[in-house]
């Protein structure tokens, strides 16, 4: 495939964090990237002219020197080459900025949140990753392992969702995977009632979405079927998913700093939380 060349995972020392690193181990080997493992600590705001801030800094650092030697010993054991990175200040901040400064295609993070996806990224790293960088982001939750043997592309007919089916039919053709394509019809349930016609029209215009990244996936030599559902957009998507046994879904995010691409881990270990 070739997409990705330079991989940036996200630890914190925490097990989440870890557990994406290690998910992160076969794609650097299957896609031949470089990784490196980045941690940030919190910005110092005393007075650096204070007498001991040298302590200060060296305790404030100790939690990121430990997970990236944690990191780096876990690459060891797995034959990976990594480097190891530790930046100070706004953790999102730090990561975007240097995804963008050092070029790198993926930026990968664990998540551990519960419950709804909405519950679950708001006010997260990994929301504020996904919703500030430029990259494509994988988000790996606890337990989930990442695979590209079925993969669920959801689509709105956007341009970010064209992007998205983009990346998910290569995943799938590269890795011989079957694409299951979905579009969800999201709007009250009293709007059927109020106004039946116009509620038939979303559900044909999700057709099409579908029938679109269908023939797409099609034409590139990719197994392909649809799903038209009803709902609510991330209770479908995931239920899909579970259903279907999905090991990653591929979504396309509009952010409202216009993220272009959203890689998300298996639910089948529950996605969301």
């Amino acid at each position: 495939m070739g997409k990705y060349r330079k991989i940036l995972v996200a630890v914190d020392g925490s097990l989440p964090s870890m557990h994406a690193l290690r998910q992160s181990f076969a794609l650097a080997v299957n896609e031949k990237c470089w990784m490196t493992a980045v941690s940030v600590i919190p910005p110092y705001l005393g007075d650096l002219e204070t007498t001991g801030v040298g302590n200060v800094m060296a305790s404030l650092r100790k939690p990121c020197e430990d997970a990236l030697t944690e990191a780096a010993r876990l690459a060891a054991e797995t034959r990976i080459m990594m480097r190891t990175v530790c930046e100070e200040g706004e953790a999102h901040e730090r990561i975007v900025d240097l995804s963008d400064s050092e070029n790198f295609d993926l930026i990968v993070t664990g998540r551990r949140g519960h419950g709804s996806l909405e519950r679950a990224l708001v006010g997260s790293v990994a929301a504020r990753v996904i919703g500030y960088a430029h990259k494509d982001v994988l988000v790996v939750p606890m337990n989930a392992e990442v695979g590209w043997d079925k993969i669920l592309l959801a689509t709105d007919g956007s341009k970010f969702s064209e992007t998205a089916a983009e990346k998910a039919i290569d995943f799938a053709r590269s890795y011989g995977g079957e694409l299951l394509i979905t579009s969800v019809v999201d709007v009250p349930a009293e709007f059927y009632g109020d106004a039946p016609d116009v509620w038939d029209k979303l559900v044909d215009k999700a057709k099409t979405f579908v029938a679109a990244a269908k023939e797409k996936a099609e034409s590139a030599g990719v197994r392909a079927r649809t799903f038209v559902k009803e709902g609510e957009t991330w209770r479908m998507i995931i239920d899909l998913a579970a259903e279907q046994k999905v090991r990653t879904i591929v979504l396309g995010a509009h952010g409202k700093t216009g993220l272009k691409r959203l890689l998300m881990g298996s639910v089948t270990e529950k996605v969301i939380g």
